[in-house]
């Protein structure tokens, strides 16, 4: 006779939260790779309704959600889309554009979820839950001064990490903008917005996020600055449900990375 199935419950969920150190009145970004937190009851919203349940009524989920725009093969070398192709490409709404894929699905479920608001950078954009929640964000440098990975360095937040890549902590892009490094790449794109009056476009820029923001660095550097912060004896790691995960403090992980880039720059 087989044994029934073992799930994991929203409720077993906050319980490997908590042991982590999310507590109530938290502002908590997530990225999870779902398919390593084994089986779940109800699936990516278990986790969704554990974050929510841990950071209770006075805590803000955040989820990275960039966008699937995908028309990046149509930019020519002044990052322009080519005049026959722009009616083709679908403008960026923050309220019904979907989250990138590459990320995973969680992002998508957090943006989808009744009470969320996603922030209007397009590649930047993130979505939120809960009492510090907002929509407003810069459209040039989304990563840097006033956008939402500013606010929450500012805020005393926290970074969790389930079963994610370390090489995928989106906040790491703060720390790139604020580091005093030299020949850091800039990027320059137009962006198709949804407006009242049909599609707006706009030239938007930020310093490069796809690719090393100087060069010399490993594509996957951002693990090796999350690495040696967990060397130091910083952060938290455990489980949640089968995913081996991490928390760290906002403000000194981006601290830690700006130290490390400005070491390193001078060392390429």
């Amino acid at each position: 006779m087989t044994s029934p199935p073992t799930f994991h419950t929203r409720a077993s969920l906050r319980q490997d939260l908590q042991r982590l150190g999310i507590r109530a009145g938290d502002m908590v970004m997530v990225h999870a790779a779902m398919s390593t937190v084994g089986p779940l009851l109800n699936g990516p919203d278990a986790l969704i309704g554990a974050l929510l349940d841990a950071v209770g009524a006075d805590g803000t989920l955040i989820a990275y959600t960039d966008w699937d725009g995908a028309y990046d093969s149509l930019l020519d070398a002044a990052g322009r889309v080519p005049l026959e192709w722009r009616p083709h490409v679908p403008p960026f709404d923050p309220a019904t554009s979907r989250a990138a894929r590459d990320y995973g699905i969680l992002a998508e479920f957090v943006r989808t979820t009744p009470g969320a608001y996603r922030s209007g950078n397009p590649g930047a954009s993130v979505a939120a839950i809960g009492a510090r929640a907002a929509a407003d964000h810069p459209l040039d440098y989304g990563y840097g001064e006033g956008s939402p990975l500013a606010k929450l360095v500012q805020a005393g937040s926290k970074v969790l990490m389930v079963g994610a890549p370390r090489d995928t902590m989106t906040l790491l892009h703060h720390s790139e903008h604020l580091a005093q490094v030299p020949n850091k790449r800039i990027r320059r794109y137009e962006v198709p917005f949804a407006t009242a009056e049909g599609p707006c476009w706009r030239m938007v820029e930020e310093f490069e996020t796809s690719e090393p923001v100087i060069p010399g660095l490993a594509d996957d550097y951002f693990a090796t600055i999350v690495n040696g912060y967990l060397a130091a004896g910083e952060g938290q790691q455990g489980t949640v449900g089968n995913a081996p995960s991490l928390m760290v403090e906002a403000e000194a992980m981006c601290r830690f990375a700006v130290n490390w880039l400005e070491r390193h720059a001078n060392s390429l």
